[in-house]
């Protein structure tokens, strides 16, 4: 997997990002049709294998759908295989289209990552509590108290904990970072520029968390909102340093945040 400099143009004045012309690299179709098919083809196989698992122990539905729905480890398992398919599912595509792994911004970690992962959540903070204030004029009726559906509910032992911190502040950062600040981005990106690109990006990013509400309470539109301007904010610390590292950093003190504020602080 190999990207040889005559494959990429000139860096735009501003950017890092080095985006390939040769024919080989996938455009703005493969972009969107690649992280559906991997998004939801993992989570089908993987919900398959845990519904097999169950039928070996010759478990109602009913006990199948509770192991499901409460079992800290069930979760986790699921989590754990749906990421790792994901994970392989690109390194496959890339070898597929021939390009190594910084050509979608996968770079050693570096130091002054941290700093950069730091002012990139902060400006996503700030620009989330401007857009849902902005989001509460313009429409009245969004609910701001729709629960997100992330499992892990009865999590409580050291071990559960340990099991949904992996499952939530890990592993999401960096499957995610790749598939679609990485893939995704890079599609859309050797096609258009970075505005069209970016928006492109976050919708894709977006859309499967406004299907999180728990209890069947509706498109969750609170979580697409907030997905949709960290995804922006991910798109251009991309875009400006050419890594991943940052935006992984930014998701996953997100992350980490509310895994804090739900799991911990709740919890005492």
């Amino acid at each position: 997997m190999t990207n040889t400099s005559s494959e990429s143009e000139p860096k735009t004045p501003g950017t890092k990002l080095q985006i390939s012309k040769s024919p080989k690299y996938w455009g703005p179709v493969a972009a969107t049709m690649w992280p559906v098919l991997i998004w939801v083809a993992a989570q089908v196989v993987v919900g398959v294998l845990l519904l097999a698992y169950a039928a070996t122990q010759h478990w109602t539905d009913k006990q199948t759908n509770a192991w499901l729905d409460t079992s800290v480890a069930a979760q986790f398992i699921f989590t754990l295989i749906v990421e790792s398919l994901i994970l392989v599912a690109v390194l496959q595509l890339l070898r597929h289209y021939k390009a190594a792994v910084k050509v979608i911004g996968l770079l050693k970690p570096r130091l002054k990552d941290v700093p950069i992962a730091l002012i990139g959540f902060g400006a996503y903070f700030v620009a989330y509590i401007v857009l849902v204030a902005v989001a509460q004029q313009v429409f009245p009726s969004l609910n701001l108290n729709q629960k997100q559906d992330i499992g892990f509910q009865d999590a409580t032992s050291v071990l559960q904990l340990s099991m949904t911190f992996i499952s939530l502040v890990i592993l999401p950062p960096i499957t995610e970072e790749i598939l679609f600040r990485g893939f995704a981005f890079t599609g859309f990106r050797r096609k258009f520029g970075f505005v069209i690109a970016t928006l492109a990006t976050s919708i894709l990013f977006a859309i499967p968390h406004l299907l999180e509400s728990k209890g069947g309470g509706g498109l969750l539109w609170i979580a697409g909102i907030d997905t949709f301007i960290l995804s922006f904010v991910l798109c251009f610390l991309r875009e400006k340093t050419g890594r991943l590292v940052p935006g992984m950093g930014v998701h996953a003190l997100k992350n980490f945040i509310a895994f804090v504020s739900l799991f911990i602080l709740q919890t005492h």
